[in-house]
């Protein structure tokens, strides 16, 4: 018995895998998807009404969005999260390949130890980078200011462009740039008509994780930024706090379309780049 118990499980092991996972992925996911029609609600607390189980159309509304994209407040957070996330993905992105091209040669000295500080911010907790930052910028004058939130995201992002473009740089075959510099090209020419367009797919992936990461981030804002400079996750944490309101979950909606968008976004051009790789 035990026997055809063991070769049953061992026939079908790979849809009980199958079946796990998706068990898991509905647990992870089930508790996001709940503020989406949450969202919708006519009332005013954060609770599904019996009108709602029973699909009453009178229990759905726009209200909340229309509440959200009427607040000066809310108006501000979007233009402040949109402002800080794409300066400061650019800044990444610059400073990140350029890093990673340099961490691509084999004769750059302490490559180990380079590629250990780079991705530093991503590993050391934001509470104790936020603290660091805090004192630093207070010291140097840049505490409450775009330019210091701009530098603080810019340095999340740099080890998401480093860990992509080095993804995409092994893709790329040394051999070109040597081809294109002894025929005379210099080395600006040859990066932006052969290096480039090799790990663009990279390059971009990396960006889309520096937006990402500047457009949820919450701790470093609530340590550096002033007043006029809230963001999105700034202004529903202050909302939790102050006045809880609905209008929380219609901002969290519109936040989880624009996360699942880019991470989409991000999975094609990484299958993109596996996909070059695969075929060089």
């Amino acid at each position: 018995m035990l026997h055809k118990l063991e070769k049953l499980l061992y026939k079908n092991f790979n849809y009980l895998v199958k079946i796990f996972a998706y068990a898991v992925f509905l647990f992870l996911i089930l508790p996001i998807l709940i503020l989406v029609p949450l969202s919708f609600n006519a009332g005013s607390f954060f609770t599904f009404t019996q009108e709602m189980l029973s699909l009453n159309p009178d229990a759905f509304s726009l209200r909340w969005y229309d509440a959200f994209f009427s607040d000066p407040k809310w108006m501000m957070a979007i233009k402040n999260s949109f402002y800080i996330a794409i300066v400061s993905s650019f800044i990444a992105v610059i400073l990140g390949t350029i890093a990673s091209i340099g961490l691509n040669s084999e004769k750059m000295p302490f490559r180990s130890l380079l590629m250990v500080v780079l991705i530093s911010p991503m590993i050391i907790p934001l509470i104790i980078l936020a603290a660091g930052m805090y004192f630093f910028y207070s010291y140097i004058g840049l505490s409450g200011s775009y330019t210091g939130l701009i530098i603080a995201h810019a340095i999340l992002g740099v080890p998401f462009v480093v860990i992509n473009v080095l993804s995409a740089l092994n893709a790329y075959d040394l051999n070109l740039s040597k081809a294109s510099t002894s025929l005379g090209a210099n080395k600006v020419h040859t990066f932006f008509h052969i290096m480039f367009p090799i790990i663009k797919p990279g390059v971009i992936s990396g960006w889309l994780f520096a937006f990402i990461t500047s457009f949820d981030e919450v701790i470093i804002i609530i340590f550096l930024a002033g007043p006029e400079q809230r963001t999105i996750p700034r202004q529903m944490f202050s909302g939790l706090r102050e006045q809880i309101s609905p209008t929380i979950l219609a901002a969290s909606t519109l936040l989880l379309v624009l996360s699942v968008a880019l991470l989409v976004s991000i999975q094609y051009l990484q299958r993109k780049t596996n996909l070059q790789r695969g075929i060089e």
